[in-house]
């Protein structure tokens, strides 16, 4: 029923930038609260950054201040802006629902973020 479309990874060098985007496409509630995940070569899955109904956004200690989640005024599409990128930051993101025990959406494919030198 929904779609989510993930996109705007790349291969960076450390401490560059990137903003990744994520199409929220279907029947889907206004103000949703929205997530983004990543999984690590042979490492679990994590939320690094979520944003609530109300606009409050959470971050994992380890991306504090170089990472910003954000949404669009219509709720389209869900972004984050990477800066100051590490070597660790390297992963598969994904975005779905903050809560996932709120009812997960299907995942999208996830884009890759590759921070090397």
């Amino acid at each position: 029923q929904v779609q989510l479309v993930e996109s705007g990874g790349g291969l960076v060098q450390p401490g560059g930038s990137l903003r990744l985007s994520c199409a929220v496409s279907g029947r889907v509630v206004s103000m949703l609260g929205m997530g983004w995940y990543r999984q690590a070569p042979g490492k679990q899955r994590e939320m690094v950054a979520g944003i609530n109904n109300w606009g409050i956004t959470t971050y994992i200690d380890s991306v504090k201040g170089r990472f910003t989640i954000s949404r669009d005024n219509g709720q389209n599409t869900v972004y984050l802006r990477m800066n100051s990128l590490k070597p660790e930051d390297t992963a598969v993101y994904y975005c779905n629902r903050n809560n996932l025990d709120s009812g997960a959406f299907d995942w999208g494919q996830g884009t890759q973020v590759t921070v090397s030198s």
